[in-house]
C-alpha cells in the first residue's frame, strides 16, 4: 500500500498527468498504420525524453505502448492488415464480422476487451511482480522449449477446415524461420549468398505483406471481377448481454496473455492465439471462430494488452526485457540513471508505483479516446475499393520501409503479399505460417542449447515442469486430432429421414 501511495504522490506534477493522455494519442496513431509498431513509435520518440524526467519520460512511452497495442485492431478489423504484430489473432474473426456488416462491433468489442485485459493485467503485474518475477526466473532452456512447442500445435487448432493444410502452412513458416544465421554455429543458412538474406527475415515485413497485401490483391481481384459494394458498418453496440457473453472469455484471455508475456521473447503475437486457441477450445460452438466470433476478437485483443503488462515484469523485476518494446523502456531506464532489476522497487518505489498508476490511467484514457474517435475509424470501410486497397498496398509498403529504412524489406513484404494471396487461393490457412515463423527459432534455439547443457542426452525432457509442458502439447493435438474427425464424420452422415 504504500507504494501505491508514493506511486500517486508522484503523479501530482502536471507533466506526468498531461503525458498520458499524449502518450495515448500518439501510440493510436502510429498503431493504427500497419508496419509501424508500438517498438517504432517508442523508438522514434525516446529521444525526447531525454530532457525530461525519468517518471515523466517513462508515462510517455508507456502510453505509446499501451495506445498502439490497441489501435493495431484498427487495420486488422477493418481491412485485415495488423497494426502491429500483436493483432495478428484479431483479424480472425474481427474481419470476417467486418464484412459481416458489424465492423462497429468488432471495434467496439477490441476496444473494451483490450481495456479490460490491460487493466487486469496492470494490477496483476503490480501486486504479484516478484512472485511471478521469481516463477519466469525459473524457466531454462527446456521449459522455453516446452513452451514453443505448445504454441505450435495450437496450429492443429486453427488450420481451418483441414489439419493436413494447417501443417503445410506451418511448415513455410519453419523454413522462413530457418533463413539467416544459425543461432548455435553462427553460419548463413538458406541466404544463397546474399548479404539480406543472411540477416534472415524481419517479422513486421513478414506480417505486413502476408496479410495486408495479400489481402490487397486478393480485394483488388474481387473488384475486377464483379461490382464492389459499400459494406454496412453496423451498430457500434456489442450485443444484448454483451457482460455475460464476454466477460469470461477476456478474463481468461487476459491471464493467459499476462502469463506468456512474462517468458521474454513470447511476447503478445504468440499470447494472442494461445488465448485465441484457448477461447475456440472451450467454446460450446467452436465452428464459429473464424467466421466472426465476437469472442475471438475479445480473446485476442484481452490477451495482447495484457500480455504487454506482463512483458514488464521481467522487466522491473529483473532487468530482462520481455519483448522489443520493453528493451526500449529498458533502455530509457538505464540512460535516466536507472538499474531496473530486484532492487528497483526498494530504490525507486515512486518511479515503479508511479508507472502502475500511469498505466492505469492511460486505459481509461484509451477507453474515452477509442470511445470518441471510433466513428472515425470506421469510416475506412466507406472509401470506394477503388481508393482503398491501392492505398492499403502504398501504407504497406511504406510500414514495411520505416521499420528499418531498407529496401529489401519491401521487397519482403512483395513476396510475403504473394505467397499469402497463392496461399489464401489455395485455401490454405495463413495463421499457422506466422505462428511458426515465431516460435520456430524458440524451439530450436531452446532443444540444441539444452541438447548441448546436457551432453547430447535428451534426459531434460523428463524434467517434471518439461515433460508437462509436453504433455499438454500432445493433448492438445489429439484432441484437435478428435474434433476433426468427428466433425468429418457429422458432415459425412446421411441426413435422417423425417
Amino acid at each position: 500500500m504504500t507504494g501505491w501511495i508514493e506511486g500517486l504522490l508522484a503523479l501530482q506534477d502536471w507533466l506526468v498527468i498531461l503525458m498520458v493522455p499524449l502518450g495515448v494519442l500518439l501510440g493510436v496513431a502510429i498503431g493504427a498504420i500497419p508496419g509501424l509498431s508500438a517498438t517504432v513509435g517508442m523508438a522514434l520518440f525516446l529521444p525526447f525524453t531525454f530532457s525530461l524526467d525519468p517518471l515523466t519520460g517513462l508515462v510517455l512511452l508507456l502510453g505509446i505502448y499501451n495506445g498502439a497495442c490497441y489501435a493495431g485492431a484498427i487495420p486488422a478489423v477493418l481491412v485485415r492488415t495488423p497494426g502491429t504484430p500483436s493483432s495478428a489473432a484479431t483479424t480472425l474473426d474481427g474481419y470476417p464480422m467486418a464484412q459481416q456488416g458489424r465492423a462497429g462491433e468488432a471495434l467496439t468489442i477490441s476496444l473494451v476487451a483490450s481495456v479490460a485485459g490491460g487493466i487486469l493485467g496492470t494490477l496483476l503485474l503490480a501486486f504479484f511482480a516478484p512472485l511471478l518475477a521469481d516463477y519466469a526466473l525459473s524457466f531454462g532452456t527446456p521449459e522455453y522449449f516446452a513452451i514453443a512447442m505448445l504454441a505450435l500445435t495450437i496450429i492443429a487448432s486453427i488450420g481451418g477446415g483441414s489439419i493436413a493444410k494447417g501443417f503445410v502452412s506451418a511448415a513455410i513458416g519453419l523454413l522462413i524461420a530457418a533463413i539467416g544465421f544459425d543461432p548455435i554455429a553462427g553460419f548463413p543458412r538458406l541466404s544463397f549468398g546474399d548479404a539480406q538474406l543472411s540477416g534472415g527475415i524481419q517479422l513486421i515485413p513478414l506480417l505486413v505483406g502476408i496479410f495486408g497485401l495479400a489481402e490487397a490483391l486478393t480485394q483488388i481481384e474481387r473488384m475486377i471481377a464483379s461490382r464492389h459494394e459499400r459494406r454496412r458498418i453496423g451498430t457500434f453496440s456489442m450485443g444484448r448481454n454483451w457482460l455475460r457473453r464476454l466477460a469470461p472469455t477476456t478474463a481468461g484471455a487476459s491471464t493467459i496473455g499476462f502469463a506468456t508475456g512474462m517468458l521474454p521473447g513470447v511476447g503478445g503475437d504468440i499470447g494472442g492465439y494461445m488465448a485465441y486457441n484457448e477461447a475456440k477450445r472451450f467454446s460450446k460452438t467452436p465452428e464459429t471462430f473464424g467466421e466472426g466470433e465476437p469472442r475471438g476478437v475479445a480473446a485476442a485483443e484481452a490477451a495482447n494488452n495484457a500480455s504487454n503488462m506482463g512483458s514488464l515484469v521481467p522487466t522491473f523485476a529483473l532487468g530482462i526485457p520481455g519483448n522489443t518494446q520493453a528493451a526500449v523502456l529498458l533502455g530509457a531506464l538505464l540512460i535516466a540513471g536507472i538499474q531496473p532489476g530486484p532492487g528497483l522497487f526498494n530504490a525507486a518505489p515512486d518511479l515503479v508505483y508511479g508507472s502502475f498508476v500511469a498505466m492505469t490511467l492511460a486505459y481509461f484514457c484509451l477507453l474515452v479516446i477509442g470511445l470518441a474517435g471510433i466513428r472515425l475509424w470506421i469510416r475506412v470501410i466507406q472509401i470506394p475499393a477503388a481508393y482503398l486497397w491501392p492505398l492499403v498496398i502504398v501504407f504497406c509498403v511504406i510500414g514495411s520501409y520505416a521499420v528499418r529504412t531498407n529496401v529489401f524489406d519491401v521487397m519482403v513484404t512483395l513476396a510475403a503479399g504473394v505467397l499469402g494471396y497463392l496461399l489464401t487461393k489455395g485455401r490454405y490457412p495463413v495463421a499457422p505460417l506466422l505462428i511458426a515463423a515465431i516460435v520456430g527459432p524458440i524451439a530450436e534455439e531452446n532443444y540444441r542449447r539444452s541438447m548441448i547443457l546436457h551432453d547430447g542426452s535428451f534426459v531434460w525432457l523428463l524434467q517434471p515442469l518439461t515433460a508437462g509442458i509436453l504433455l499438454l502439447a500432445v493433448a492438445s493435438l489429439v484432441f484437435a486430432v478428435l474434433r476433426h474427425r468427428k466433425a468429418l464424420a457429422a458432415a459425412n452422415e446421411p441426413p435422417r429421414p423425417n
